[in-house]
């Protein structure tokens, strides 16, 4: 196997199990649904308002690499919900299924060996779909550590 194909199998593989961490949607799936629109003192952000930031900057990543006529969002406003949204259980799990569904895309997308991982996107300025599945990880694992310190401080995590 060539370095190329192994890189993308590893890629692949980082994006689809649980390595350093527990799996993003395992880890917010059980979230009490009196805790979605809280903000834990000194934060800025709800449960809901922070996973729902995860959701539009994946899906924005995801249709960047995807979509020659993307459309670029306005940087921060469209990256956050409106805090006056009360988010329902139904929109939690909307988020999740978002998150989820935008991750097996790229998936998809880091697997077919007619995807140049390393070939700078043509409607972007250099990115790479490489750059952005790292990007998209590295976002995701950040803001997966502070849902569960938000859940630690709200008293509603359970080592799982």
């Amino acid at each position: 196997m060539d370095t190329h194909n192994k890189l993308r199998k590893e890629l692949a593989e980082y994006l689809a199990n649980e390595r350093t961490h527990i799996d993003f949607s395992k880890a917010m799936r059980d979230l009490p649904e009196k805790s979605i629109n809280k903000k834990p003192k000194g934060l800025p952000y709800t449960f809901w308002g922070l996973l729902e930031h995860v959701r539009i900057a994946q899906h924005d990543m995801v249709e960047f690499i995807q979509t020659a006529d993307y459309a670029k969002l306005d940087w921060p406003n469209d990256y956050w919900p409106s805090p006056k949204v009360k988010a329902t259980k139904a929109m939690w799990k909307q988020s999740l299924a978002a998150i989820e569904k935008d991750l097996e895309t790229l998936k998809t997308i880091v697997r077919d060996p007619k995807v140049d991982l390393f070939a700078p996107i043509p409607w972007g300025h250099g990115q790479t779909v490489f750059r952005e599945a790292i990007q998209i990880i590295d976002h995701a694992s950040h803001h997966l550590g502070q849902l569960i310190l938000m859940r630690r401080l709200e008293g509603n995590w359970k080592k799982k």
